[in-house]
């Protein structure tokens, strides 16, 4: 089953961020294996970071959790929140997703 995984940053955790992007990064490789889409959440001029959300296929809540507490962002504090809800494909359109890179 897939679930979402919505982190919401806490105020001015720039540097909390900064110091551990590369381990962040290198988690997310790790997780590539159950990872549907993952990326920041950004501010509304595309500037700043306020977030992550993550789609992950996991069979549990329990191990969805566990994905977002081995997450080296959760470990140093970056978030404020993070919401794990269960979720279901209604519509899927990849091509669109693609061409907003």
């Amino acid at each position: 089953m897939l679930w979402s995984v919505y982190c919401v940053d806490n105020q001015n955790s720039g540097a909390a961020r900064d110091a551990v992007i590369k381990e962040h990064r290198e988690y997310l490789k790790g997780k590539e294996s159950i990872m549907v889409l993952g990326g920041p959440l950004q501010s509304d001029d595309g500037k700043g970071s306020v977030g992550s959300n993550f789609v992950v296929r996991a069979a549990t809540r329990a191990e969805a959790q566990a994905f977002s507490d081995g997450d080296p962002f959760s470990k140093a504090g970056v978030f404020a929140s993070v919401t794990i809800r269960r979720m279901h494909v209604g519509r899927l359109n990849p091509e669109v997703a693609a061409a907003d890179k």
